[in-house]
């Protein structure tokens, strides 16, 4: 589990085929510290499993589908990519619950200064729409970003400085693509109220009432 704050950047300095997929190998700019083998990291937001760590060195395999859901099919020795380390129940969850399940590629599609920040708009398939939200959270290659508005097709965000100077979004240009994951939560809301919305449909009567959502805990039962 990730929170969408990126720790650093890193740069891809291998790259091989393993089986169906690929072993990357990544240099980091900050220390990786008492990172070990099998530990999760978030590499522009796909979760991947170091399997050799060192100082500021670690590999980590791509599997087959995420090769197919990612950014990784078009990776390259030298690219730069994103690096946050798996959050500790301990710390603060200063960004949102990411999960490093990369839901789809989006492609930059205009990027323009505001204010001080730039608005960027990106272009997704129309089935992600519904776990798109405005104000609700996303992750753009890892990064934690609010979502200031949204049509059927494409979402727009604003980067301030500091998170264009420290991550690679400040440096994606308009035609790029970038790994995107909605926020988890409405996910698992979705997929909870379909359970009764497929009863309803069956029977012709709503299995949604009051009782049911004080039982889950969408409602509170006290005064």
């Amino acid at each position: 589990m990730f929170t969408g704050i990126i720790e650093g950047l890193g740069s891809v300095v291998g790259m091989r085929p393993s089986g169906l997929g690929r072993r990357l190998t990544i240099d980091t700019d900050f220390d990786l510290g008492d990172t070990k083998i099998g530990d999760s990291l978030s590499v522009s937001g796909a979760c991947l499993t170091a399997v050799i760590v060192e100082a500021r060195r670690f590999q980590a395999d791509v599997s087959p589908e995420t090769l197919d859901r990612t950014t990784f099919v078009k990776t390259k020795v030298g690219d730069r990519v994103n690096i946050e380390r798996a959050l500790m129940l301990t710390g603060r969850l200063d960004g949102h619950l990411v999960s490093g399940h990369v839901d789809c590629i989006g492609t930059i599609k205009e990027r323009k200064p505001v204010g001080n920040a730039t608005v960027i708009a990106i272009e997704v398939p129309p089935s992600l729409s519904p776990y798109i939200i405005e104000k609700g959270s996303i992750a753009v290659d890892g990064i934690s970003l609010t979502v200031n508005h949204r049509t059927r097709t494409h979402f727009h965000v604003s980067v301030i400085p500091h998170t264009g100077i420290l991550t690679t979004i400040g440096h994606k240009q308009v035609g790029e693509q970038v790994n995107i994951e909605t926020d988890m939560i409405g996910k698992y809301v979705e997929r909870f109220l379909s359970h009764y919305q497929n009863k309803t449909e069956e029977t012709g009567e709503s299995s949604i009432d009051m009782d049911l959502l004080t039982k889950t805990g969408f409602l509170n039962s006290g005064p």
